[in-house]
């Protein structure tokens, strides 16, 4: 062991005169761990938000969407069959959507309806496993039964088996004029994905049932397609467009909701820069405990130049004690970060329960609960950057050490 790391090793674990300095250096590790583990939780939580927004959006949209000119796509058996020998595509549904008004009693709600083939629709979307009451079979063509958003239902007072008016906002004309067309559907289920947005928004119908709603013949809106990757939606979608030609348009998922998903990136990158800051504020009070201890140690460094040693050697003898506090520090916090990141979904709950309220209201936020995703390249990636702060920290007070002149140092001992 060279000379220069026994020495600073043991300047770190010395009892020194001064008591104050060792609070500095504790005070320094624990700003450093303090502000890792925050750095690491924040980022775990932004994470989990990230992936369960894409998780719950994803039951609901589908990875591409192919649509006609004006909402309207006539020829949707051939688009379906062409689109079914792309070798990523793993099932294709149409669907027909369109707004409209239910009604019960006094109770009124705005709603967007889609129209889907229940068999082709439970292997393009994951909604029939969010299913709360009823299955996607009740939905048979001719019967006019409908499936509505859990929050929707509530809003609405109905439960499975009563009557609900769905009104159309394509009139009629009438002798008496123009007055909307209206049809009874019978309530066969709930579903809840967990996001407010299709909860109290969003009713399914059979394809058939809205096509004579809407009038739309043998039309659809458009035709859902699942893929084996959904991260290779926007260039499945690109292909889509230029083997399928006409005027047929290809959405991904990620510019359907891409709001959602760069708001999230931006927090979280915005995040990552204030928590950082925390994390330098507490490795540069290291440069703190160094200028007091190089003060303190004057006469001990003098010494050590008498007896042969560089300004080097005295300087590396400082950088030592100063990585020291620093990874200590980053190793507490970023074990500390990791157990906390990784319990966050029990943690949180506990807390709420004694505090006696939740933090996240499903009627405020698209997620109520607060998850988290642990990864590895964060958690190396906030170590390496804590460490580079502590080790660029020591080098101005290692310096000044390496500058002490024994004479001058020893004139008074």
């Amino acid at each position: 062991m060279r000379y220069e790391l026994l020495v600073g090793l043991r300047y770190t674990r010395a009892k020194r005169r001064n008591h104050f300095i060792s609070f500095i250096s504790l005070t320094s590790m624990a700003g450093i761990a303090l502000g890792v583990a925050a750095l690491i939780v924040v980022l775990s939580v932004m994470n989990g938000f990230q992936q369960e927004l894409r998780a719950r959006i994803l039951a609901v949209v589908s990875h591409v969407q192919l649509t006609g000119p004006g909402g309207r796509l006539d020829d949707w058996g051939r688009v379906v069959s062409d689109a079914a020998r792309q070798p990523r595509v793993l099932a294709a549904a149409p669907f027909v959507n369109a707004q409209g008004m239910l009604a019960v009693g006094q109770a009124v709600r705005g709603t967007v309806v889609r129209g889907v083939l229940p068999g082709p629709e439970a292997q393009v979307g994951e909604i029939g496993q969010h299913m709360r009451a009823g299955t996607f079979a009740a939905l048979r063509p001719g019967e006019f039964n409908i499936i509505l958003g859990a929050d929707l239902a509530r809003a609405l007072a109905v439960l499975r088996g009563d009557k609900v008016v769905l009104i159309a906002p394509q009139g009629q004309v009438t002798p008496a004029g123009v007055i909307p067309r209206l049809k009874q559907f019978t309530m066969a289920g709930t579903f809840d994905v967990g996001m407010i947005e299709y909860d109290l928004g969003l009713a399914l119908v059979h394809l058939e049932d809205a096509q004579k709603l809407y009038q739309m013949g043998d039309s659809v809106s458009g035709v859902r397609l699942k893929l084996d990757d959904l991260f290779a939606a926007r260039s499945v979608a690109r292909q889509l467009t230029a083997s399928l030609g006409g005027e047929i348009y290809a959405s991904d998922w990620t510019r359907s909701h891409a709001n959602f998903f760069r708001a999230v990136e931006i927090e979280k990158r915005v995040m990552f820069i204030i928590l950082l800051l925390i994390v330098a504020v507490a490795a540069f009070n290291i440069v703190s405990t160094l200028v007091m201890l190089v003060t303190d140690k004057q006469a001990d460094i003098a010494i050590l130049r008498t007896l042969g040693a560089s300004p080097g050697a005295i300087l590396r003898i400082f950088v030592v004690q100063g990585a020291v506090i620093g990874t200590i520090g980053t190793a507490a916090g970023m074990l500390g970060g990791v157990l906390l990141g990784l319990n966050v979904e029990t943690v949180v709950p506990a807390i709420e329960n004694a505090l006696g309220f939740k933090f996240l209201a499903k009627d405020v936020y698209y997620i109520p609960d607060v998850p988290s995703d642990v990864r590895a390249a964060d958690v190396v990636t906030i170590g390496l950057v804590s460490l580079a702060l502590s080790f660029i920290a020591t080098i101005y007070p290692s310096w000044r050490a390496s500058r002490v002149n024994p004479a001058e140092a020893l004139r008074y001992e």
